[in-house]
Formats: structure tokens, C-alpha cells, sequence
């Protein structure tokens, strides 16, 4: 291939940024591609060309693609050869033309790319085929006003062909960076569930929202940057823009701190409104909890305008509204307000850090650490409430199960008139009990390890260290390092134990207060001492005296 591109004249070269082939069937012509994609050359620079090769006859148009294209794929623009003088000369060999038998010099021309970076040698046969010298060529730039980036390494290689050459090139000016804003966060998760091992998806997981806690770095700004001035081969500057500058804006619940970051101020999701972005600390969920939400997990207040089905979790760090039904499923915030009441289905948990509303409780699981309310009826549930748990409005019922407050009970009715057991338990904080017994079966559990490690160190205290294996040695090492730790755990025990003893003790004055009637089947605990109710009671209240449970009036 080499060897034919040989057999026909060419003009210009990759170095020159084009390339006109003058073949046996026509004219063919290239423009090679840069690393900006600018176009280098005006269409009348390539036009002159073609006129100084006789090329009258050719598409305009596919000239002028080429040129906007500049991808280096020869495009047939004539079927001229160009004059045979041209051809002859453009062919001749000259590495065995010599000095001598060049009568004149070959004509000098320079072209200028469109945005004066670079200035092309071009030589013109025409006149005559012996090679201009290196200082010829400077005085044709010298005259084209080309005074910047002239390369004279290229000058000097030049004067050993007529090929086309790049003399001289510019500087380009370079644009300053725009200022852009770095998100600490990613949003683009939203909506999709999290992947799990495997390559697997967890459907329950559906990334709903994006957390921020406070004081959590949500965006940096990246400042713009000053451009960087350019000159052409005319030694004139091409001035550079400057990058622009982009603001940032804190919304809600953010701000900005030292001009280029925003942080967040409360726990919450971020939202990004426009171009602010904050943290809100409430969340709307519309439709429900399902396959389609998944669980929640927040950092706020939770709203949810439909039901919480089976098997999903709704935690939050705020309070949380259902206006729908919560069936079998586990909800957990600071107060539970729940529209359509509570179905257990045997499962699921609804716990709150201070109050529990609901419309009605059936098989289900209820804990608060204040107070429980709930409007219609409690049926074979068990609830457990620090405070009190009230059932008055509409039944009043309370039926089934167990129910247990720390300060008071209070319903229209409890147990039923097919004398359904029904355990109710007043006088002791259920939340606090349960700490209290944990504290005293770790208390118990520590105190037997500890005994065991002392009793261990003084069976190998007298015993000669030096004649024990390194394994023997190594374990009375850990020993010794466990025994101070436990020892301090056991102390902060037992100062527990006794705080919540004190509170324990505390509660003295629980009552049951039942408006209606309380039926046989009924076993009720005030302050610990029990009471069964063989018949049926109206209108009471029950409180303890003299170590018994009594009935008073309502």
C-alpha cells in the first residue's frame, strides 16, 4: 500500500492536519481529527489548494463535510487528475533530483489555521522543484506576520522534502473549571432495593430516603478556577474565561459553613429542592407499608396514610402516625398513633418510647414506656404500659390476655360473660421489671465467673510459672486481664440493681378502675398481692389495703 500511495502526488500529511491525493481515478481528500475537535483550517484554505492544482470541476459540499467531520476517511471530491505538469512534478523522486537539476526554487506557501494556532509550510511546484532553505521558509512566515511557536527543528527537517509541515503552533488559551457542587451523598438509589450478597435484591429494603445525622457533612463546593490566557502564531493573546461560579444554598434544617459546605443540623432524610438541599425530619408515605415500601428505618417522624402490612417493620426516631390498620407487623417510635387499630395476627410488636394511641387491639403485642390508649376494645392482647393504659371510649373492653400498667388501669368492662380468663396488673412498671430482672440474672451470672477465674489464679499461684507450658501461661495471662474488667461490671451491677429497686418500691398506689362490670374469670395483681373474681363486680375501683385488694366505689 505504501508503496502505491508512492505512484500519485500528495499534498499535506497528518502532521499538516489534511490530506489531498491526487490517484489515477481522482481526487481524494482527508482531514484528520484533533484532540479538541476544532476545525483547523477555513474551507477557502482547502479551495486554494485544489485551484493550484488545476482542480476546477469538484463537490463543494463534500469538501466542506470533510473539513467539519475531520475523521481521517479519504472522501473522492472530483474526478480530475489535476494538470499534467502537477502530476509529473508532484512525482518526481527526489531523493535522486539533484541540487542541479533543480533550476528554481518550489514556491512557498503559509496557511494559517482558522483559529491562528498553527502555520502550515506548503510548497507550490509549480514554480520550480528545488527545496527551499530553512531561511526562506522563516522569511515567508516573516511575512505572513507568523512570529509565535515557530519550530525550528520542523523549519529544518522541512528543507528535505516538499511534504506539507506544521511550522509554527500557538498557544491555546485554557478555560477556567466551572465551580461545581461534590455531593456527600447519593440519591440515585432512591426507589430501588438494596442489594444483598449474591447479587441479590432485598425487597423489603427499598432505600426509600437517604439519612443524615447532625452535624453530617451533606455537599463541598469545588471553586471555580481562573483561566489561562493562549497566543496565537501572530504573538496576539487569546484571551481565556474564567470558570464560573455556581452558589450554594443550605434548605431546611442545613447550613453553609465557611462558604463551600453545607452540613446538616438535625437527624432526618435529605431533600434536595431545586438546588438546596436540607434534612426533613418527616416522612410521608402514601399508600402504606408493603412489598412496594418495604421496611422503614428514619431518623424523624413517620407518616403512613395507608396500612403497615404483615411481616414489614416501621421504625423511627420521631413519632409515627398510620391512619390505616397495623396487621402483624412491628412498629417502634417515641409515640404510635394508629387510626385503624392493631390486628397481631400472633406476630408482630407495636412499642412506643412514651405514649400508644389505637382505635382497637387484637392478638397483639403493645408496649409503651408512658401510656396506653386505646378507644374501643382490647381483645386477648398483651400490653404493657410504664404509665397507665386507658380503654373508656366506645366498648370500653378489655378481654383476654394480659394487660399491666405501672401507675393504673381504667375500662368500662373486663373479661366477658363467657368468663374468659383475662389477667390484669397494676403497681409495677412492667419495662422497669424487666430491666430489674435482667440486671439480677446478669449480677448472678458475673459473680459465679468471677468466683471461678479467683479460684483458678489461686490454684496457679502456687504453683512454679516457669515449669508451665506457654499455653497454661497464656491463659493465666487472660485471666488475670478479665478478672479487673469484670470485677468493675459487677459493682456498676449492683449499683442498678439498687436504683431500680428504689423505683420498684416506689410504686405503691396502682389501681384498676373499671366503670361497667368485671366478670368472673377476671385475675387481677395490684402492688402484687392477687385477687380472682368468682362473680360479677360493677362500678369498682380496686386498690390495695391492709395487704388485701379492695373494691371501692368508681
Amino acid at each position: 500500500m505504501m508503496e502505491e500511495e508512492k505512484d500519485y502526488p500528495r499534498v499535506g500529511g497528518q502532521q499538516a492536519g489534511y490530506l489531498f491525493e491526487f490517484r489515477p481515478d481522482g481526487v481524494y481528500f482527508s482531514v484528520y481529527p484533533t484532540e479538541d475537535n476544532r476545525i483547523l483550517y477555513e474551507l477557502s484554505d482547502m479551495r486554494q489548494i485544489l485551484a493550484d492544482y488545476g482542480i476546477e470541476d469538484y463537490d463543494i459540499l463534500t469538501l466542506a463535510q470533510a473539513v467539519r467531520k475531520a475523521d481521517g476517511v479519504p472522501v473522492k471530491l472530483s474526478d480530475e487528475q489535476g494538470t499534467e505538469k502537477d502530476q509529473t512534478l508532484s512525482t518526481i523522486d527526489e531523493t535522486v533530483l539533484s541540487e542541479e537539476d533543480q533550476s528554481a526554487y518550489a514556491g512557498i506557501n503559509v496557511d494559517v489555521s482558522a483559529d491562528k494556532l498553527t502555520a502550515t509550510i506548503r510548497f507550490d511546484v509549480k514554480t520550480g522543484t528545488r527545496r527551499p532553505t530553512a531561511e526562506m521558509v522563516r522569511e515567508a512566515l516573516a511575512k505572513k506576520e507568523v512570529v509565535y511557536g515557530i519550530d525550528d527543528a520542523a523549519i529544518e527537517n522541512g528543507t528535505k522534502s516538499l511534504e506539507s509541515y506544521v511550522a509554527a503552533r500557538g498557544t491555546p488559551a485554557v478555560n477556567g473549571t466551572d465551580a461545581r457542587i461534590e455531593k456527600k451523598y447519593d440519591l440515585s438509589h432512591k426507589g430501588h432495593p438494596r442489594l444483598i450478597e449474591n447479587d441479590r435484591v432485598d425487597y423489603k429494603d427499598m432505600n426509600l430516603f437517604v439519612l443524615a445525622k447532625a452535624g453530617q457533612l451533606l455537599a463541598v463546593r469545588i471553586p471555580q478556577t481562573r483561566g489561562t490566557e493562549g497566543t496565537n502564531v501572530f504573538g496576539k493573546v487569546i484571551p481565556a474565561r474564567n470558570g464560573r461560579p455556581v452558589p450554594l444554598t443550605a434548605g431546611k434544617n442545613a447550613e453553609v459553613r465557611g462558604e463551600d459546605e453545607i452540613y446538616a443540623l438535625i437527624d432526618g432524610q435529605i431533600v434536595e429542592e431545586g438546588k438546596r438541599i436540607g434534612i426533613d425530619p418527616h416522612l410521608v408515605i402514601s399508600g402504606g407499608v408493603n412489598v412496594g415500601t418495604g421496611n422503614i428505618d428514619f431518623a424523624g417522624s413517620v407518616e403512613i396514610t395507608g396500612n403497615v402490612d404483615a411481616g414489614f417493620i416501621v421504625k423511627a426516631t420521631g413519632d409515627i402516625e398510620v391512619s390505616g390498620f397495623v396487621s402483624g407487623a412491628e412498629v417502634e417510635g417515641r409515640n404510635v398513633f394508629i387510626s385503624g387499630g392493631i390486628t397481631g395476627q400472633g406476630r408482630g410488636r407495636v412499642a412506643a418510647r412514651e405514649d400508644v394511641r389505637a382505635a382497637f387491639a387484637e392478638n397483639a403485642f403493645i408496649e409503651a414506656d408512658r401510656d396506653v390508649f386505646i378507644a374501643d376494645a382490647v381483645l386477648h392482647s398483651t400490653i404493657k404500659a410504664g404509665g397507665k393504659v386507658v380503654v373508656e371510649d366506645r366498648r370500653g373492653l378489655i378481654t383476654g390476655g394480659y394487660t399491666a400498667a405501672g401507675d393504673e388501669i381504667r375500662a368500662k368492662i373486663v373479661g366477658n360473660q363467657a368468663f374468659v380468663v383475662t389477667k390484669l396488673a397494676v403497681g409495677i412498671n412492667p419495662a422497669l421489671s424487666q430491666k430489674y430482672q435482667k440486671a439480677c440474672r446478669e449480677y448472678k451470672e458475673d459473680k459465679q465467673r468471677l468466683e471461678q477465674i479467683t479460684q483458678v489464679l489461686n490454684t496457679f499461684s502456687k504453683i512454679d510459672m516457669s515449669r508451665l507450658p506457654e499455653n497454661r501461661v497464656a491463659q493465666v495471662a487472660e485471666l488475670t486481664r478479665a478478672q479487673f474488667p469484670l470485677a468493675g461490671k459487677i459493682k456498676r451491677t449492683e449499683k442498678l440493681i439498687a436504683e431500680l429497686q428504689e423505683e420498684l418500691s416506689k410504686m405503691e398506689k396502682g389501681k384498676i378502675r373499671v366503670a361497667d362490670c368485671i366478670y368472673p374469670g377476671v385475675n387481677v395483681s395490684v402492688n402484687s398481692i392477687l385477687r380472682n373474681f368468682q362473680s360479677e363486680v360493677r362500678g369498682c375501683t380496686l386498690s390495695v389495703e391492709d395487704d388485701a385488694v379492695v373494691i371501692g366505689p368508681y
